[in-house]
């Protein structure tokens, strides 16, 4: 015998593959949503960690830009203090200088040359006086050069010839100059070899003096014989 079947399973097997088409359409549908909506929370937590995040570093940066403006305060005050002590110590330092200054200008002049002026500004002390020849103003230099501890770089300024009248028939030619010479501090000061500078505090020797603006008679003779 013979079965026949008159039942529409191709239309069947068709709505049934619909039916599970759509199923997995609405279940990935709903997983995409559901991943989507994860991503999307996952994404605001990240957001408000990094917010807080950002917030405590706001702090931190303002609390070491209050810090660093007290360093530069402070860093400014111990400048300020340090000057001031710097000051102070040139100053005690400088309190023996005019002391070596007139000694070591009367033991270096060589004979035939008197200081007329002697100036300070600093460290540069300016030296006018008047010589019986060149070579006595060469001589002083080099002396200034190598023979002094206190006095170092003389620099001539100038050098003019001149006569001067000695009686009424006597007259001697001279040389009239100016030279510029640099002091050193107590801590810079060196004696140069062999030669003894005097104590600190001593006295120039008899005939000798100085002036700091003096435009008369010899300031500042040599001590020689």
């Amino acid at each position: 015998m013979i079965l026949i079947n008159l039942l529409p399973h191709r239309e069947a097997a068709r709505r049934q593959r619909r039916e599970s088409f759509y199923l997995m359409l609405g279940a990935a549908l709903a997983a995409g949503l559901v991943l989507a909506g994860g991503l999307y929370l996952w994404g605001v937590g990240q957001a408000a960690r990094q917010e807080a995040r950002n917030l405590l570093l706001r702090d931190e940066i303002s609390r070491l830009e209050k810090q660093i403006k007290d360093i530069a305060s402070l860093q400014s005050d111990i400048a300020a203090l340090r000057a001031r002590q710097q000051a102070v110590e040139n100053l005690q330092a400088d309190r023996n200088i005019p002391v070596h200054l007139l000694n070591e200008l009367t033991r270096l002049l060589p004979e035939g040359i008197y200081l007329t002026g002697l100036k300070q500004d600093g460290q540069t002390v300016l030296l006018t006086g008047v010589a019986q020849s060149n070579e006595r103003v060469s001589e002083l230099l080099r002396n200034l050069s190598h023979d002094s501890g206190w006095l170092s770089r003389p620099e001539l300024g100038e050098i003019v010839a001149s006569t001067i009248t000695l009686a009424p028939r006597e007259q001697r030619r001279i040389a009239n100059f100016t030279m510029r010479v640099t002091v050193s501090r107590a801590g810079d000061a060196r004696l140069p070899a062999g030669a003894a500078s005097g104590p600190a505090g001593a006295s120039p020797a008899p005939g000798a003096a100085a002036s700091s603006r003096a435009s008369g008679p010899a300031a500042v003779a040599s001590n020689r014989p």
